[in-house]
């Protein structure tokens, strides 16, 4: 049972209106001016409005306006009634806010009709407003997934070069620091060969786990960068800083102490990593820096692996 609000100044009209809608089996709600509609749609919110034009005080059309002033995004039928039959009227009604014009004394089976159909419409609306929320819901969920790496729930790839060419335009427009760190799970496949890909999925979600707490500001990331590689963005870093949250990562994964029985470098999961800080002398493109923290990160390998290298 919906609520329908009736507005007239004029009590039998308001006595039989509301019969009528009784019989349709809704619920009615009377105002005898514009200012108690107004009032009363505020506390009721009823499903749709019977108003009529010419009453003391503000008439229909005014109320009309305050009503859909009041509730921009909640569109609610408004049936205007009047004596008066005109085009202009009509016209008036619609610029107003309304939705339908008839023409007092109003029959009971063509309001009943009107009605009906100003429901029907309000019921779509409604449905399609509601699958567009559901829509937007998808939509949003899909750019997620499309920037998080699926394995370890952190940014993949795609988001790191993204933001990667980004911060690099503007660290080299406004002359300040931005450094890249490229982290390597040390003998990661002799881990997997041993202890299985499942484990090794869990272990690689636990590292990136450790270089997320690592990046302690808004603007610092995390990404796997591609198998058991991952990297971090960080800027406005200068290379102590850069250096000092991957140690902090470091320290992050040492302390999980996850048994690698299998690494030559130590019984635990380690991981290597290479730090770079832009020079704008060196990297005049993103994949110059890459390039170099690349070139660390090999350094950091061949001089025994569980350590990180800066230059």
């Amino acid at each position: 049972m919906s609520k329908i609000l009736i507005v007239d100044d004029s009590a039998t009209i308001r006595a039989s209106l509301s019969e009528a809608v009784r019989v349709m089996q809704h619920e009615p709600i009377v105002a005898e001016n514009g200012e108690q509609a107004i009032e009363l749609f505020s506390l009721e919110r009823p499903r749709m409005v019977l108003l009529d034009v010419n009453m003391p005080g503000i008439d229909g059309y005014e109320t009309a306006r305050r009503i859909r002033a009041g509730y921009p995004d909640d569109w609610i039928p408004i049936i205007f009634l009047s004596a008066n039959e005109y085009d202009q009227n009509l016209d008036r009604a619609i610029e107003c806010g309304g939705d339908d014009y008839l023409v007092k004394p109003v029959s009971a089976v063509v309001l009943s009709a009107k009605m009906r159909a100003l429901q029907r419409q309000d019921e779509m609306r409604r449905k399609l407003t509601d699958l567009s929320a559901e829509l937007t819901t998808a939509n949003r969920q899909l750019e997620t997934l499309a920037s998080q790496d699926g394995l370890t729930g952190i940014a993949n790839r795609r988001t790191f070069d993204f933001l990667f060419e980004r911060h690099f335009a503007q660290a080299a427009r406004q002359h300040v620091p931005l450094s890249v760190a490229l982290c390597d799970v040390d003998h990661f496949k002799s881990y997997n060969d041993h202890y299985g890909h499942p484990a090794g999925d869990a272990c690689l979600r636990q590292v990136a786990t450790s270089l997320t707490r690592s990046c302690r500001r808004g603007a610092d990331l995390a990404a796997r960068y591609g198998g058991e590689e991952f990297a971090l963005l960080l800027p406005d870093t200068a290379a102590e800083g850069a250096q000092h949250v991957v140690e902090t990562a470091r320290q992050y994964v040492a302390t999980l102490a996850i048994p690698h029985g299998h690494s030559p470098t130590a019984g635990v999961v380690t991981f290597s990593a290479g730090i770079v800080t832009l020079a704008e002398d060196r990297d005049n493109t993103p994949a110059q820096l890459i390039a170099r923290a690349d070139q660390a990160l090999y350094q950091a390998k061949n001089l025994g692996r569980n350590r990180s290298v800066c230059v």
